[in-house]
């Protein structure tokens, strides 16, 4: 087992890593910019080594000053959180060139399932359901025009190398394909220096169903069920639950076996979760493979009883898992992302001093949190302050928690997304378990 482990993020994933690192005996290394030097990770670490000013670039995604720190603190592994260089195949690939061992995907596994167009030709060939396509890129404007009246409309084109909702569009008919053609190249390249563009039949009503997965190195992998994040706005996930409410049992066997052939078809090592989207008639098909934690990793952490960041650990030191399938058992959990946003004004990041922090308690409520009364949130980073997740034995039981929970929850200097969570757990439609990823356009707040 590793001695120390250095956490080469912030917020509360650092904090998270942090506490289970103490719970199995590991010391640990905090990095932080100039604006994160009062943050609670560097607090509570054993160890905090300042890796360069607030922007990104230079600290938390500065391979050369990650390492620095890892050298002259003797770390003997790094684990990235998510985020910033969690999924990055050169840091996996450098961490091992420096003997220090990376606690996440190993550097081919990360390229494999980066590139979406790769990942989707891997799955195709493991016999997972995919979406409907292209085979590989497209190569210009008649080639795609001649795939999508193959695959039929409405089609989305997809930047290769995207993410986070950029470089995405969806095209109803054949006479708006040279406009999106254009636009989503030029985008993808502007975001990700990479223009290449790839195509899939357009899921309508779909919800977004992620299985969580394990693997060692010994080629053994596990599901641990799934979590439906359908509950977004621009591609950005707000609410997580888990069990689906759309989900069945048969179902549920179906895409955890397909989740365990995806994972195997890429010899698999660490924690990850492999997403997919499922239409009104239950069909799935594979989306993406995200090979590290998830921030709602929590939810499924409180259905099964399990500590995913622990099993992380574990793996990466070399532990054999058990093999087996984790399913909640009679228990619902229900997880919101609270933003330092404005969800009267479009949402607006609000960064700036907490003047009050008093957080809900009480049977079955988790606060996964960094900050405190007196912290600023610095504008520099996601704007996420906490996650409030709660867990009961049946989805209604889950949602009046919830309620209750937010209602406790008091966070003041800066405008949060507690008001929209709020009202969407008195939403109709969100009750009935009634909703698609297109839910937040036709939400009204």
């Amino acid at each position: 087992m590793f001695k120390k482990i250095l956490i080469a993020n912030r917020g509360e994933i650092a904090l998270r890593v942090i506490r289970t690192c103490k719970e199995m005996g590991i010391k640990t290394v905090a990095v932080y910019s100039t604006a994160d030097k009062d943050s609670l990770p560097v607090r509570f670490a054993d160890e905090a080594v300042c890796i360069g000013p607030p922007v990104s670039s230079k600290s938390y995604l500065s391979i050369p000053n990650i390492i620095a720190a890892a050298e002259i603190t003797n770390a003997d592994a790094i684990h990235p959180g998510y985020g910033f260089l969690s999924e990055n195949e050169k840091f996996s690939k450098v961490c091992q060139e420096h003997g220090i061992k990376f606690i996440g995907a190993l550097p081919e596994q990360i390229a494999g399932m980066g590139d979406k167009a790769t990942a989707k030709a891997t799955m195709i060939k493991a016999g997972v359901p995919c979406i409907p396509g292209s085979k590989g890129l497209i190569k210009d404007l008649a080639d795609a025009k001649k795939t999508a009246a193959v695959i039929k409309y409405p089609v989305i084109l997809k930047a290769t190398a995207g993410g986070g909702g950029k470089g995405m569009r969806i095209v109803w008919k054949e006479e708006d394909v040279e406009a999106a053609w254009d636009s989503t190249r030029q985008e993808a390249l502007a975001a990700f220096g990479n223009d290449g563009i790839y195509m899939e039949k357009y899921i309508e009503e779909p919800r977004h169903i992620e299985i969580q997965i394990a693997g060692d190195q010994y080629g053994n992998a596990c599901h641990m069920s799934e979590r439906d994040c359908s509950i977004q706005r621009r591609h950005q996930k707000l609410v997580e639950e888990t069990p689906s409410p759309f989900m069945t049992d048969e179902l549920r066997e179906k895409m955890g076996q397909a989740a365990i052939k995806a994972a195997k078809a890429v010899k698999y090592e660490g924690v990850g979760t492999v997403e997919f989207l499922v239409d009104k008639n239950r069909d799935f098909y594979f989306m993406e493979m995200n090979t590290r934690i998830q921030v709602e990793h929590t939810i499924t952490e409180e259905v099964i009883n399990f500590d995913l960041i622990k099993e992380q650990i574990k793996i990466a030191a070399g532990e054999k898992i058990s093999g087996k399938n984790y399913y909640p058992v009679m228990r619902h959990a229900i997880q919101c992302r609270i933003n330092a946003e404005d969800p009267y004004a479009d949402f607006r990041p609000s960064p700036g001093k907490i003047t009050e922090y008093h957080c809900p308690g009480g049977h079955g409520v988790r606060i996964d949190a960094h900050v405190y009364s007196g912290y600023t949130i610095p504008p520099n980073y996601d704007s996420m302050i906490s996650k409030l997740i709660v867990v009961a034995q049946t989805r209604e039981e889950a949602i009046l928690k919830m309620k209750r929970a937010l209602d406790e929850y008091i966070i003041e200097g800066v405008k949060t997304t507690i008001p929209f969570h709020q009202k969407l757990m008195n939403n109709e439609d969100f009750l009935k378990g009634n909703f698609t990823t297109k839910f937040m356009e036709t939400f009204e707040f």
